[in-house]
């Protein structure tokens, strides 16, 4: 088992990001931002620039975590955008050893959410799981803001249909709090991480943790500390151990910063490492608690 997370949620800046893992004691990072792009999208330089900080500081990418297929990518419209970071992202992880890929399975708007977009999204990331499986990469579904994580009978229909041996999924503890349960009729309530987990894990080779409870009065999200909100992180982490799990604890925080909120971005530098940290101490410590 190893510890790594989305360091951009300390900083942008990939100096601050190996400082903050090394503060940690942790070698790896789950790179998402750097600056203001991304493994698949700086210029050759830039790129040249991240392989030698981390040649130098003896810290690694253990997985991309990409934009492919993402929330902000509508099953309704092209994937191009999709392959082409996947195309572009492929040679850049390879030179950098990073074997796995994460991705979702596309937006869907909430007029359309009821609509089945299964064969669709099948095709789509038959596509791109290929690409991945010919450079010896896997790709990791999450179960965030797409179609396949409206519910966890349409991650099973999507494992069922792409057979590919490099598709797996990551499984996020807080996404399922803020989401709702798109089966049936509305009104929907939210998910729970507990049955969504127990429904897909035979599938899980990741965790992100994430965790809060969802506040309906303003329909806002309160992110918290690992353990404290409705996540069933220590629930989901006992079994993952008692099941024999010895892969990546990933965690994306979102307390002092969320990525795909722009006006989060403008918080204080130091609060952001702080607060970075410190979840990662206490995620080390829920571990070592869930281990017994």
């Amino acid at each position: 088992m190893y510890y790594t997370g989305f360091a951009d949620e300390a900083s942008p800046d990939l100096d601050i990001q190996i400082k903050a893992t090394k503060e940690l004691g942790w070698k790896f990072i789950e790179t998402r931002k750097i600056g203001d792009s991304s493994l698949a999208f700086m210029d050759d330089k830039a790129f040249d620039d991240v392989c030698r900080k981390l040649s130098e500081s003896g810290v690694s990418f253990n997985c991309f975590g990409s934009a492919v297929a993402n929330w902000a990518k509508p099953i309704t419209e092209s994937p191009e955008s999709s392959y082409d970071e996947m195309r572009k992202a492929i040679p850049r992880m390879q030179k950098l050893g990073i074997k796995m890929a994460r991705i979702m399975s596309f937006a869907v708007t909430k007029e359309n959410r009821t609509k089945d977009f299964l064969d669709e999204v099948v095709k789509r990331l038959n596509v791109i799981v290929k690409m991945a499986e010919d450079a010896g990469i896997i790709c990791v579904h999450e179960n965030c803001m797409n179609w396949g994580s409206q519910n966890y009978n349409n991650t099973l229909r999507i494992l069922d249909r792409v057979k590919s041996p490099n598709f797996k999924l990551v499984f996020d503890t807080g996404n399922p709090v803020f989401s709702d349960d798109v089966r049936g009729n509305e009104p929907y309530k939210k998910q729970s991480a507990w049955e969504f987990y127990n429904a897909v894990k035979n599938h899980v080779i990741y965790v992100h943790i994430k965790d809060g409870k969802f506040k309906p009065d303003s329909g806002k999200a309160d992110y918290t500390f690992p353990g404290e909100g409705d996540g069933d992180v220590k629930k989901v982490l006992s079994d993952l151990f008692k099941r024999g799990y010895n892969g990546g604890i990933s965690i994306e925080p979102h307390m002092a910063v969320v990525f795909h909120e722009a006006d989060n971005q403008d918080k204080k530098e130091q609060l952001r490492v702080d607060n970075y940290i410190e979840y990662g101490r206490r995620i080390m410590k829920l571990v070592e608690e869930c281990k017994k």
